[in-house]
């Protein structure tokens, strides 16, 4: 019971048993099957230009946000939150080239290989069609030979009884000359010769349309079929392929891709707040002590003033911030301007850091 259900299986998953003579839906649906085929590539090829434009995007990105060289971004980039960001920048270039190589990849190993395929696919369904069609034309053709055989027996037997009878008549018919008998007896026998010959014509024709027809049913077209079978699921198993290598293009670089991804989060971890506080401070101190208090000037003592003064200044009397600026004495001192860099005072980073 089982052998036989396992024969049943057989049959029904052969084209040429089960479509015999259903021509036309295979040719429907190997034709659906190819048009599946450019669906799926023309899919794959929009993927790839998202990807391509996506790539582009991020390297634009990246060299909009990278500094020029001898910028001021530049020379910040000894501070670690500075530098971090640039290494952001090129992971993320790094990421863009991944981009690339997916479309790249999808479109050399999806798109170009399976159009080569399909192309070979129309081929090779154009030639098993053309043979059936060929096939039917034949069957077709033969059967017109045998529906005029046939045709032309019922014809010349219609006859031959028509004269028959009219021999039959004419030899019962007292008023008949016996020639007259005789000649009908030979038209008789002349057209009954004629019915013999398109007999024999129609049954030759008979057989061998009916060989030609259980060639047709049960060899060409099932071969045919079973062809187009065989061509459909070589089809079917090369756009499964090809749905694998959809993911597989993408899965097939994510390490790399984690790789940036890694790169990013080390950027994050290697900023360090206290290394460029220290940066800053060995950037930017001046190396000038900070400054003594200010002496009292009595200027009530209006007479001893100038010798007062005199001799404080020979004994080494400590000069104030205007007198340690030398030449720039009559310029305004302020404590924060940019062009009072010798003025400010900033401790040394030793003291800064104790």
């Amino acid at each position: 019971m089982t052998s036989l259900t396992q024969w049943n299986a057989v049959i029904l998953i052969e084209w040429g048993r089960a479509f015999h003579d259903q021509y036309d839906i295979i040719d429907k649906h190997t034709q659906s099957g190819l048009e599946l085929v450019e669906k799926y590539v023309k899919f794959v090829k929009e993927r790839t230009e998202i990807e391509q434009n996506y790539a582009k995007q991020l390297r634009n990105l990246t060299k909009k946000y990278n500094p020029k060289r001898g910028c001021k971004e530049e020379q910040e980039c000894r501070f670690s939150n500075h530098q971090s960001f640039l290494d952001i920048l090129n992971e993320m270039n790094d990421y863009a080239g991944q981009r690339e190589l997916i479309a790249e990849n999808m479109m050399m190993n999806i798109c170009i290989e399976i159009t080569k395929y399909l192309q070979e696919l129309k081929m090779e369904r154009k030639t098993h069609l053309s043979e059936a069609k060929k096939a039917q034309q034949s069957l077709e053709s033969t059967y017109k030979q045998l529906d005029c055989s046939k045709k032309r027996f019922e014809r010349e037997w219609r006859e031959a009884d028509k004269a028959a009878q009219y021999a039959e008549k004419t030899d019962q018919d007292i008023n008949a000359t016996k020639a007259d008998v005789e000649k009908a007896k030979q038209q008789a026998n002349m057209r009954t010769h004629i019915a013999e010959e398109c007999k024999n014509d129609y049954a030759a024709q008979l057989q061998k349309y009916n060989k030609e027809q259980s060639q047709f049913y049960f060899s060409d077209m099932p071969l045919i079929f079973n062809k187009l079978q065989d061509m459909d699921e070589r089809r079917v198993r090369k756009l499964a392929q090809g749905y694998v290598l959809f993911s597989d293009t993408e899965r097939h670089v994510m390490p790399i891709i984690g790789k940036c991804l890694e790169g990013v989060t080390k950027a994050g971890t290697n900023v360090n707040e206290r290394n460029d506080s220290i940066a800053l401070i060995e950037q930017y101190k001046s190396g000038f002590e900070r400054p003594g208090d200010l002496d009292f000037e009595d200027y009530s003592q209006g007479i001893n003033r100038a010798s007062s003064d005199s001799s404080l200044g020979t004994l080494g009397t400590p000069k104030g911030p205007l007198e340690l600026l030398g030449k720039n004495r009559s310029k305004p001192f302020w404590l924060f301007s940019k062009k009072s860099k010798v003025g400010c005072y900033f401790p040394p980073m030793k003291e800064w850091i104790s």
